[in-house]
């Protein structure tokens, strides 16, 4: 089988974007160890490099949920020593930390299997529009639990939108804003082209927006990292967009008795069950809405499936395939 890695520019080598899911870094019941999600991570690279192996030219983003929970609560319980740090600053941080790990682990297994491929991870910055109206609706919780006490001291002295979260607790929640642009696309186009390994857009990358001026700024948002990698994969070409997620396909009336899990999607399928609310906002509908965008701005096809398939969904033999037809 001819590799990509031998022949970058080879017309015929299929170009695929992995949107990693965040229990390839950090599983449900771990306690968030650097040795647990090392451990993760060098399972995933495994995973990963089959892949490689087989012939695909992947390109890599993943989830930092947990890590920057942790960053925020870590800014909460040292807030009378430290200064405490803006959301930007906290996700900023996640990349280089997860990005490294994933680096590392991807070199190694890539040595062990005798490719000589170089990997690198890149900061990357995701454009935001200032006037979205997700800016004035914030809806993403984020961070730790706070008593009724502690949630109306914050909201007075940050400025904070805090919520009751299922009667768990009271919750932060920021905006979750719809990606416009990756500042970065261009050195990542010319890395991707040269035939690089790259990590890029951690967390769905830094939201910033832009001023009258031009200059670009940090906000205070969340930006889901499937939108954002259905939005790089559109400006790369890419052939396919894989989503790696804890299930191994997409389902209707999920968890449910009458449970069906779907080999195949069209758009208007997908437009369909969306309407009928089969597709929930806080798990599967922005896997599905960005499965739709890539594919309706040209992509060959979204496949949604777990890790450990990865390989058997892209032939065509596990996981759930959105494409025009």
């Amino acid at each position: 089988m001819t590799r990509w890695w031998l022949l970058k520019r080879h017309e015929s080598i299929m170009k695929v974007l992995i949107a990693l899911g965040g229990n390839a870094i950090l599983k449900h019941a771990d306690r968030g160890t650097a040795e647990e999600q090392f451990a993760n991570i060098r399972r995933t690279s495994k995973e990963l490099v089959k892949l490689i192996e087989a012939g695909y030219q992947l390109i890599i983003t993943h989830g930092n949920g947990p890590q920057v929970g942790d960053i925020l609560l870590k800014n909460e319980i040292a807030r009378n020593t430290l200064p405490v740090m803006p959301l930007d600053v906290c996700g900023a941080e996640t990349p280089g930390m997860i990005g490294y790990m994933l680096q590392q682990c991807l070199r190694n297994e890539l040595q062990s299997h005798g490719i000589k491929l170089q990997t690198v991870t890149l900061l990357t910055q995701t454009l935001i529009d200032k006037e979205d109206p997700a800016m004035k609706q914030p809806t993403k919780p984020i961070g730790p639990f706070y008593s009724s006490s502690e949630s109306l001291r914050l909201r007075q002295e940050m400025g904070w939108t805090i919520i009751s979260d299922s009667g768990r607790g009271y919750r932060r929640v920021v905006p979750s804003p719809y990606p416009r642009s990756i500042i970065e696309s261009e050195i990542i186009g010319k890395l991707f082209g040269e035939g690089f390994l790259i990590i890029q857009s951690g967390g769905g990358g830094i939201p910033v927006v832009k001023d009258e001026e031009g200059n670009i700024h940090g906000v205070e948002a969340v930006i889901d990292k499937d939108l954002s990698a259905s939005l790089l994969a559109s400006i790369l070409g890419v052939d396919i967009l894989m989503m790696l997620t804890d299930v191994e396909k997409v389902a209707l009336n999920y968890s449910k008795p009458n449970e069906i899990k779907l080999d195949r999607l069209s758009v208007g399928d997908c437009r369909l069950y969306e309407a009928q609310g089969q597709f929930p906002p806080g798990s599967m509908g922005p896997k599905i809405e960005a499965a739709v965008r890539f594919v309706e701005a040209g992509g060959q096809a979204a496949i949604i499936t777990s890790l450990e398939l990865a390989k058997a969904a892209l032939e065509g033999k596990a996981g759930t395939t959105v494409s025009n037809s």
